[in-house]
């Protein structure tokens, strides 16, 4: 019983890591989708959301199978505990793309608006943010974790930067109200995503180090 266990628990890692490859490719391909203003590459984001929600059930499932477990020890039970909510994270994540997909499909029926440069600059961001934490995961990593949370206030500045250029340009054109609304919720999608990272980043902090520092709870070196 206790081998089946170590063994199930050491497979852990890389059942998210694959989860985590989907996710992130759903992120890279809507903003390629938004960038070239390719339809048909954002209705393929739409349409393998699939199977990532087939995958983070499925992993949950796992989850629930050990924490049914009477053997785990403290350290794999912050493990487990760690990934059930790392699953989670990772699923809005995808649907956070599906979101920016959407917005594109949506853009697509106005006149063309120019993205704001912030927008690509914070794809970068986010999408490195989603690498990082999934990294610390894998290879138990609290620095990398925490580098990954101080990096959250560049997104939520960058966002705010968005949001008040496009209503700038609103209140200036009326004709791109509608294109201006869709990138804004863009923007506020890559946001979500960015926090979505940090809450990865705290719980790799928590599964290695047995310290909370979601909420100001602990101290992130830098803040």
């Amino acid at each position: 019983m206790r081998h089946n266990l170590v063994e199930e628990l050491a497979g852990l890692p890389s059942e998210l890591l694959y989860l985590a490859s989907l996710a992130e490719k759903a992120v890279e391909l809507s903003i390629q989708a938004l960038t070239n203003r390719d339809a048909a590459l954002a209705q393929k984001v739409i349409a393998e959301d699939l199977r990532l929600d087939r995958r983070e059930l499925a992993i949950e499932e796992l989850c629930v199978s050990l924490l049914s477990r009477q053997q785990l020890a403290a350290s794999e039970l912050r493990v487990v505990v760690s990934a059930l909510k790392i699953n989670n994270d990772l699923e809005r994540i995808g649907d956070h793309a599906v979101n920016i997909a959407g917005n594109t499909l949506a853009l697509l029926q106005e006149p063309a608006l120019a993205l704001p440069a912030e927008i690509p600059r914070m794809a970068g961001l986010v999408q490195l943010m989603v690498r990082d934490a999934i990294d610390a995961f894998v290879h138990r990593e609290a620095a990398v974790a925490v580098s990954v949370c101080q990096r959250d206030d560049e997104a939520d500045a960058l966002n705010q930067h968005i949001l008040r250029a496009l209503v700038a340009q609103m209140a200036g054109d009326a004709r791109s109200i509608v294109a201006g609304l869709s990138l804004i919720l863009v923007s506020k999608n890559l946001e979500r995503i960015a926090d979505l990272s940090t809450n990865i980043a705290e719980e790799v902090v928590y599964m290695v180090e047995a310290r909370t520092i979601k909420h100001n709870s602990g101290t992130i070196p830098g803040q």
